[in-house]
């Protein structure tokens, strides 16, 4: 509440500011640069917390912060508070141009010139420098608010080579700055780290924390990306009570989307369990409402069980959805489904009629790789990214040897689901026909799949 009032006064003083003088650069040169980023990151915690009204006051001072601090002089940054502000603006990804710019005129000790040169070059894009700059520098020797920022810098820096290290820089981030941008950025990218550390308790930790925090901020879509991706790669680790624990602090509608986007990916990674659970809440929904006609859940769901015992059911639930409702990737796999679900219980194709001039005649059967006829390929939409399958024709090792006066025209090549005719004992059953086929269907849509959009 205190932070809420101190930035509602510092907001107003800035606006009467700006309104008792026709020029705004009247307010940014009589306010020092300490003044005027001090506010700014105010403003940004705001943000952080959900207030996007905020938004346009923060435009508003990141433009009068960078104008003062391109007119500050070396008398300027005398002042340290000075100085902390202009590395503090750089890290909260400030104009590299007017930092370079303010650091030349500005004296100062070997360590904060050393922070300003990592600064710098992580503002341009040189990682692999602004790590050598920033190594043997540490947050919690520096004061609050520069600390903070620099503990988050170098563990979003070293998230990659180093992520155990990263994990520790960003709790010391959240310690020395609770409730601000810099908290809200740090769980945010813990949240990634920890899944690609496998470690599951300090991914439920941190999401928990972030929903409860920050689940309102402008950037909490890139923590849903990362909490979805994170529950699927983790799905071995994390309870479905767990889960639930921590979306249950969301709204209903950001809940349902996320287990909607969770049911869509681990349908796509063949987690049957992880799917069907994701889809039924997201049904289910919350305080008396129901998500039972979304055509999203409806398909999730069927996905998982498509070649299960229930097949009918689920035919039956698929020619239900609403085509119209549903984005271009989600109709391709609703598509997929239904060529499954109709493969599945599809009888098994009647073998043509004996030709009593072949009686004798034992013809190759057809591999099982080369049995995917035109039709059969036609049978599925088309996706982005995905390449059709034209396998290559290639005799099969089981085959038996043809008869040496076989004849070779297209009449003895048949199609994979009908048995082949031979004069053996050894005779391809139908059913097991049928299956290799069905088998071959869901290799096609594990290849469509894969290709779809996430």
């Amino acid at each position: 509440m205190k932070r809420a009032a101190l930035t509602s006064r510092l907001t107003g003083l800035l606006l009467l500011l700006a309104a008792a003088y026709p020029s705004a650069g009247f307010a940014q040169d009589t306010l020092q640069p300490y003044q005027l980023v001090r506010s700014l990151q105010l403003v940004q915690d705001r943000i952080a917390a959900g207030d996007h009204a905020a938004m346009p006051m923060q435009a508003k001072l990141l433009e009068m912060t960078d104008a003062r601090l391109r007119a500050a002089d070396a008398d300027d940054f005398k002042d340290p508070r000075n100085l902390r502000a202009l590395l503090v603006y750089g890290m909260s990804g400030g104009n590299p141009v007017t930092v370079e710019a303010a650091v030349s005129r500005a004296a100062s000790d070997p360590r904060n010139l050393a922070i300003a040169k990592g600064v710098i070059a992580y503002l341009n894009g040189r990682p692999g420098e602004a790590i050598e700059a920033l190594r043997p520098i540490d947050p919690m020797a520096l004061p609050g608010d520069l600390g903070a920022f620099l503990a988050l810098v170098k563990g979003s820096l070293l998230a990659t080579d180093q992520p155990a290290l990263a994990l520790t820089l960003l709790d010391e981030a959240k310690l020395l700055s609770p409730g601000t941008l810099v908290e809200e950025a740090a769980l945010r990218r813990s949240v990634g780290i920890a899944v690609t550390q496998g470690d599951a308790a300090r991914f439920a930790l941190a999401s928990t924390q972030y929903v409860e925090r920050y689940l309102y901020s402008p950037y909490a879509s890139q923590f849903a990306d990362s909490f979805v991706s994170g529950v699927i790669a983790l799905h071995m680790s994390i309870s479905q009570d767990k889960l639930a624990d921590i979306t249950s602090m969301m709204d209903p509608e950001r809940e349902k989307v996320i287990y909607l986007r969770i049911a869509r990916r681990a349908a796509i990674d063949g987690m049957s369990d992880l799917s069907a659970f994701a889809s039924a809440r997201a049904e289910q929904g919350r305080d008396g409402n129901t998500n039972q006609g979304d055509p999203r859940a409806l398909l999730y769901s069927s996905l998982s069980t498509v070649t299960s015992d229930t097949i009918e059911d689920v035919r039956a639930k698929l020619g239900k959805i609403d085509r119209s409702k549903l984005s271009d990737g989600d109709r391709a796999l609703l598509e997929a489904a239904q060529t499954i679900a109709g493969e599945v219980v599809a009888p098994p194709a009647s073998p043509p009629a004996a030709d009593p001039a072949r009686a004798l005649v034992a013809p190759s059967p057809e591999p099982e790789i080369a049995a995917a006829s035109p039709t059969d390929a036609a049978g599925l939409p088309p996706v982005e990214g995905a390449v059709s399958e034209q396998p290559a024709v290639a005799p099969s090792l089981e085959a038996a040897p043809a008869a040496p006066n076989a004849p070779t025209d297209a009449a003895t090549v048949l199609r994979a689901s009908a048995p082949v005719a031979s004069a053996s004992a050894d005779t391809t059953d139908p059913t097991d026909a049928a299956m290799t086929k069905t088998r071959r269907q869901l290799d096609l849509i594990d290849q469509m799949l894969g290709a779809a959009p996430k």
